[in-house]
């Protein structure tokens, strides 16, 4: 029998692409997991995914799991790593792309093969299914990296917001605790921030000034090749 051009005789792995979705609840860091509606794994908790379709590209394939499973679209994603274990999958030799966003925390609903989708805090993830909480210590590992160069909060805080939910932010995503006039000192001085004539009270007793992202200064920053440290 005549092989068709172009068709080889080697093995054909299948591609999936897994999403790992950061949030932030003005407190915690939070990841969006997916409960499994079928086997393998039914019933315990995953990132969103699945097998790519032969005509979309990875994001693509990303971004549409990530919708058929929670109902939500990431506006930017980034790959981070191949994850590509001979036993990763019992299903078969499966090659996973996994890819990060940052993505305000939204209402999300399970669907297609996803029996639920729900927002969890880094503290209390549940055992995941395939190799997800190796995924899960990778994007963990590039967002703290990804900090140092690059205005977070951007995506995560909303417009407004206090020195001490940044401050809270960046505690979470780095799992230390600053010093508060420190920390405040060092956000202004990379001139990062631009200070809001509006303050809110957090509690009766404390009135606190609100804060917005400078982009046009960030991206100047950015040209130039900056690193915050802490």
């Amino acid at each position: 029998m005549e092989e068709k051009g172009y068709t080889y005789k080697y093995p054909r792995p299948a591609v999936t692409t897994d999403c790992v979705i950061f949030g932030f609840d003005g407190t915690k860091l939070q990841v969006l997991l997916v409960q499994r509606g079928i086997e393998p794994f039914k019933g315990r908790w995953a990132f969103p995914g699945g097998f790519m379709n032969m005509d979309e590209s990875a994001e693509q394939c990303a971004q549409r799991e990530l919708m058929e499973e929670t109902g939500m679209k990431a506006d930017f994603m980034e790959q981070f790593h191949t994850f590509s274990a001979p036993e990763r999958d019992p299903r078969g030799r499966v090659i996973t792309i996994a890819y990060y966003a940052l993505c305000k925390i939204q209402e999300v609903k399970g669907g297609d093969d996803a029996a639920k989708a729900q927002w969890f805090a880094l503290e209390d993830i549940p055992q995941l299914a395939f190799d997800h909480d190796l995924l899960l210590r990778n994007a963990i590992k590039v967002l703290r990296e990804r900090i140092h160069f690059q205005p977070i909060g951007f995506d995560l805080l909303p417009a407004k917001f206090t020195m001490k939910e940044l401050q809270s932010l960046y505690e979470s995503i780095l799992d230390v605790k600053f010093d508060r006039a420190n920390f405040a000192k060092k956000m202004l001085h990379a001139d990062l921030l631009i200070k809001l004539d509006e303050t809110v009270w957090p509690t009766a007793k404390r009135q606190a000034n609100l804060y917005s992202f400078n982009i046009e200064s960030y991206n100047e920053l950015k040209q130039r090749g900056f690193r915050l440290e802490f």
